[in-house]
C-alpha cells in the first residue's frame, strides 16, 4: 500500500509552523509539537527513504539534536505537573524543595533551547524542510509493512519485562505508530490507535519513573523520605499498567498476519533502535 503524501505533506508543513513559535519563546504546547512532528519526519525520510540524500542526512542529524533538547524541557513540564497534582500527608517540604528543583532546571533547559534555536539555525532547518518536502517520496517499503516488521520484537521476545525493556518498547511503538500513520490504508487506522494507547500508558510509566529516579537523588531510598516511599509505589502501579497495555498490544498484534513481504531500506535503523 503506498504512501499518503497529503500526510506526508502535512507533518512537513506542521513542524515548519512550529520553528517559528519556538523561535519566538518555546512554550510547552510548541515544544512538544515540536517534537511530535519531528519525529514523523525523522520515521519518514530515516525507514522509507532507501537512499536519502545529503539533505535529508543534515535534516536528520539537526532534527536529533534539537528534538533531544526540546525533549529534556518536555519532561520537566510533565514532572512539575505530576508532582504539583500528587496528594502527599507528609514530607510537604520535601515536595516542595523537589518541585523548586525541578522548575529550576526546567529554567536552564529552556534557555539552552532557546539558544539551540538561533536565526541561523532556524533559517537552516526551514530550506532544509523545504528541499526534502519538495522532492517526490517514493519509499522503497510499505510503510505499514515496516512499522509491523519493527513491531516483531513486541510478540517475540519473552524475557521478563524490565524498566530498561519498557522503555525500548516504548521507543520502537512510538516510532511504529508514526510509520502507520502514513500507509493510505484503512487497516493501518486500527494499528495506529492500538499502539497509541499502548504509547500513552508506557509514557506515563517512565515520567513516574523519571520523577521517582530525581526525588531518590536529593531524598535517598524510601525509608529516608515518604515522598519516595509514596512515588515508588505510584511508579510500580504504572509499570504493572505498562506491562499490561504492552500484553495486550502483543496479542492484538499477533492476531494480525504478517503483512506482504517488502523491501526494507538498508537505512533503516533496527527494530529495537535509539530514541
Amino acid at each position: 500500500m503506498p504512501i499518503d503524501q497529503k500526510r506526508s505533506r502535512l507533518a512537513f508543513q506542521k513542524l515548519h509552523r512550529q520553528l517559528t513559535r519556538l523561535s519566538e519563546k518555546p512554550a510547552p504546547q510548541s515544544i512538544h509539537k515540536f517534537r511530535t512532528y519531528g519525529r514523523r519526519i525523522e520515521a519518514l525520510l530515516d525507514a522509507l527513504v532507501a537512499h536519502p540524500n545529503r539533505n535529508d542526512r543534515k535534516l536528520l542529524k539537526m532534527l536529533a539534536r534539537l528534538r533531544k533538547k526540546a525533549g529534556r524541557v518536555r519532561d520537566l513540564d510533565v514532572q512539575i505537573t505530576a508532582l504539583r497534582n500528587l496528594k502527599i500527608p507528609q514530607d510537604g517540604a520535601q515536595k516542595t524543595e523537589l518541585i523548586h528543583a525541578l522548575v529550576e532546571e526546567r529554567h536552564e533547559r529552556e534557555k539552552k533551547l532557546e539558544r539551540a534555536f538561533d536565526r541561523n539555525t532556524v533559517d537552516e532547518l526551514r530550506r532544509r524542510l523545504k528541499r526534502a518536502a519538495d522532492d517526490p517520496i517514493s519509499p522503497a517499503a510499505d510503510p505499514l509493512a515496516v512499522a509491523l516488521r519493527q513491531l516483531e520484537a513486541l510478540g517475540r521476545d519473552r524475557a521478563p519485562l524490565t524498566e530498561t525493556s519498557l522503555h525500548r518498547y516504548r521507543i520502537v511503538g512510538k516510532r511504529a505508530r508514526y510509520l502507520a500513520e502514513l500507509a493510505d490504508h484503512s487497516e493501518a487506522q486500527a494499528v495506529v490507535e492500538g499502539l497509541k494507547r499502548m504509547q500513552d500508558v508506557l509514557g506515563d510509566w517512565h515520567d513516574w519513573f523519571k520523577l521517582t529516579q530525581r526525588a531518590e537523588e536529593l531524598f535517598g531510598t524510601a525509608s529516608d523520605s515518604a515522598l519516595v516511599a509514596m512515588l515508588r509505589s505510584v511508579t510500580r502501579s504504572k509499570f504493572r499498567n505498562a506491562v499490561d497495555a504492552l500484553v495486550e498490544t502483543r496479542i492484538t498484534l499477533a492476531r494480525r498476519k504478517p503483512a506482504a513481504a517488502a523491501r526494507i531500506p538498508q537505512n533503516q535503523q533496527s527494530e529495537l533502535g535509539a530514541a
